[in-house]
């Protein structure tokens, strides 16, 4: 194995949680995999035969690339594009682009409102500590600021992120985010991830056209709900009203709309709309049709 082989297998060793770590600080993926490749450069020409924990260096070195990232993004403010969820998919293989580009859509905004919020000190420090549980004396340098100092920037942006939380803007957030966990639940067929996402009263409801599909009038209880979803894998992402929804679409054409109702305790509700001329009437966006 050549040189250059062995330091490109010890990075990648790291690579996934660089890149999360950038991608919660940036916001965009785009953004993170610069950033990465940055860290990367910066580890290929770098002498780390002295470094103890080499996780814990490359994670420095990514996150102070990801702050100049930042404050380069301040001074010369961009157009915002379409912005990115705010977290890739845990596996790449379940990566869908047009999902992802439907729910950037009910969730970009929401999520851009509380990270411009911050100062790029404050996100650095907050992602890190909050988010990766990193100490304040590691985050510290990254920052440019003392141990106490840094505790106090992630202090304040905690606070910040905790009054957003309170917000429309959230709610349609964490919206989006259970009907992302649930949508990738269903394709998989497993029950256990669909029962954790349900709330332990949530009723299923089905219009007369959704019955005579086979679904009941009315189904109750979070172990039922389940039961009947785990078989929605032809599922589909879509943006009802722009909100978060799913969409049944044999042969291609939309059968059956799931309309999710969220709390803070998860999905309470799943209306099946079927009704043709009630589907016709609605304002959907699916990913890769209309």
């Amino acid at each position: 194995m050549s040189e250059g082989d062995w330091l490109a297998e010890r990075f990648e060793a790291h690579r996934g949680r660089l890149r999360a770590i950038a991608y919660r600080i940036l916001g965009s993926a785009a953004d993170a995999d610069d950033a990465v490749q940055e860290a990367w450069l910066r580890f290929s020409r770098s002498d780390t035969s002295a470094v103890d924990n080499l996780g814990s260096w490359l994670a420095t070195v990514t996150s102070r690339v990801c702050l100049n990232m930042l404050q380069a993004r301040r001074s010369r403010p961009r157009p915002l594009a379409g912005p990115d969820l705010p977290e890739p998919p845990a596996d790449p293989a379940e990566s869908d682009p047009e999902h992802q580009a439907l729910l950037a859509d009910s969730i970009g905004v929401a999520l851009l409102v509380v990270l411009d919020t911050l100062t790029p000190a404050e996100r650095v420090a907050f992602v890190l500590h909050d988010i990766f549980a990193i100490p304040f004396d590691q985050i510290a340098p990254v920052v440019e600021r003392s141990t106490p100092a840094t505790r106090q920037l992630a202090s304040r942006a905690r606070a910040r992120v905790q009054r957003h939380d309170a917000t429309p803007e959230a709610d349609r957030l964490r919206k989006a985010e259970l009907v992302a966990a649930f949508l990738t639940a269903a394709r998989k067929g497993d029950f256990d991830a669909l029962l954790a996402l349900l709330d332990p009263e949530v009723v299923l409801r089905a219009d007369e056209q959704a019955v005579k599909l086979g679904a009941a009038p009315e189904t109750r209880g979070a172990a039922e709900v389940a039961a009947f979803l785990r078989h929605a894998r032809g599922t589909r992402p879509a943006l009802l009203d722009g909100a978060a929804a799913a969409v049944w679409m044999p042969g291609g054409r939309p059968r059956v709309v799931l309309d999710f109702t969220t709390s803070a305790k998860g999905i309470t509700a799943v209306d099946l709309v079927a009704d043709p001329d009630r589907l016709r009437q609605l304002d959907l966006v699916i990913a890769g049709g209309r």
